[in-house]
């Protein structure tokens, strides 16, 4: 009998070559290819089934506009994150560090799909006797939620047919393969060929599949970024292990916003819900201290107020550190040089150590300004107002610059009980009235504004 030929793919970028090599010269990852079995003649065509498309090409205007149905999950910041609820045929990917409450939440929104009709659960990584266990943790009632424990792709779609469920979740898409491949599960040929066959079943029968993917050190879902790219919606679940709180947040959605986030906080009985993530983020504040600044964010439609804490101290050593945790290091280092150049705020021998509190991201500009008043106020040891909050982006010139959607923030604020907030002239100025009983203290540059905090 022949021996079957082989080839070294990267599992990192799907980069093939006929020998090994210690670095991928595509992506340049290290230790990253692994040998894998040529497919036979006959198993080179993909055999993933109708894809649900239309059997000729047909014209823009023949297409019917009808928008998506879509089924709610019963768990209001899912639906949120996802637009508005599952929409069917669709394939979701669910990515986030072990134990953060992937499965967790999966089967705690199948309980609510089940009183629609029968569902599925595939276990690639527990026994039966597993996941009823946490089934029961949950309360899940569990009356139309099917149990299967497999690895083994054709047989879950098999058994998928016979069923015919309302929705599907596969934990963990690494753990399935197909027997005809010949490579071992996780690999790059059997991530892709077992996604592209669940992704045609979904198109082809209008059944929602969820699809769980470990993620690597650096941060990504494991396997090809290929799989990323054939489901309609990516979806990663962010947190400190040792945090009770949750965001999910969407990547990629193609039925819906990548702006809006889920908050979710981890207790005995499973996720639950945070209606009001405002409040919960500034419940352990601590009141009259200093380097502590209140800010905006702006997540999709969501306001959002947040702590951020700044401690600055004389660095004991020849280079100070500059540390940050939930924002950009880069820009904390850029705000320091722009208070040392502009301002003269000797910050140059000290250590910086920028916290957001809550676990929260800050990704927009909006939060420049807090971050500066964060510093000062730890450098001088001068608290800021409790009741005052801080918006504005700041330039390299010590210009304080304008913010979008400043009403729905203000409102946030009123609604948490501020009194008074330090922003850009440039938004004072579009605001028609004062809106929410709130002092609104315009400022053009980063000198006017510490001013007016500290004032």
């Amino acid at each position: 009998m022949a021996k079957a030929k082989t080839h070294y793919t990267c599992q990192a970028c799907g980069y093939k070559t006929a020998k090994w090599l210690g670095k991928c010269p595509d992506c340049g990852a290290w230790s990253s290819l692994l040998e894998e079995t040529d497919p036979k003649a006959d198993e080179r065509r993909p055999a993933w089934g109708a894809s649900g498309g239309s059997a000729r090409p047909m014209l823009l205007k023949e297409v019917s506009g009808e928008t998506e149905t879509r089924r709610r999950t019963g768990i209001a910041e899912f639906d949120r994150v996802l637009g508005g609820g599952v929409v069917s045929g669709s394939i979701v990917l669910l990515g986030g560090d072990p134990g953060i409450g992937k499965s967790t939440l999966l089967l705690a929104a199948l309980d609510r799909l089940a009183r629609h009709g029968p569902v599925l659960y595939v276990s690639g990584e527990e026994s039966l006797r597993q996941t009823k266990m946490r089934a029961e943790r949950l309360r899940v009632e569990g009356d139309a939620i099917h149990l299967f424990a497999e690895t083994d792709a054709e047989r879950v779609l098999t058994a998928t047919e016979a069923l015919k469920p309302q929705a599907l979740v596969v934990d963990s898409i690494q753990t399935m393969y197909l027997p005809e491949l010949g490579n071992a599960p996780g690999s790059i040929t059997q991530v892709r060929e077992v996604a592209g066959r669940l992704m045609a079943y979904a198109k082809r029968t209008g059944v929602p599949t969820f699809l769980v993917g470990h993620v690597t050190k650096e941060g990504s879902i494991a396997g090809p970024r290929v799989l990323e790219h054939m489901v309609d919606t990516v979806l990663y679940f962010e947190g400190e292990r040792g945090h009770p709180f949750r965001i999910l947040r969407a990547h990629k959605n193609r039925f819906g916003s990548t702006n809006e986030i889920g908050v979710f906080e981890m207790k005995g009985a499973g996720l639950v819900e945070v209606s009001d993530p405002s409040a919960l983020f500034l419940s352990e504040r601590p009141v009259g201290k200093s380097g502590s600044v209140v800010t905006s964010t702006l997540n999709g439609t969501r306001p959002l107020l947040v702590e951020v804490q700044a401690l600055v101290a004389p660095t004991g050593y020849g280079t100070a550190r500059r540390t940050a945790i939930g924002v950009d290091g880069n820009r904390v280092a850029l705000l320091a040089a722009v208070l040392e150049k502009k301002e003269e705020i000797p910050l140059v021998g000290c250590d910086l150590f920028v916290n957001v509190a809550g676990g929260m991201q800050l990704t927009e500009p909006a939060c420049d300004l807090a971050v500066c008043a964060a510093l000062v106020s730890s450098l001088q040891n001068r608290p800021l107002d409790p009741k005052t909050l801080v918006l504005g982006e700041v330039g390299l010139a010590g210009e304080v610059r304008a913010v979008g959607q400043v009403e729905p923030r203000l409102a946030e604020a009123a609604k948490m009980g501020f009194q008074r907030v330090v922003l850009p002239a440039g938004s004072a100025r579009r605001l028609e009235d004062a809106g929410p009983k709130m002092k609104i203290v315009g400022v053009e540059t980063l000198g006017d504004a510490l001013v007016a905090m500290f004032d």
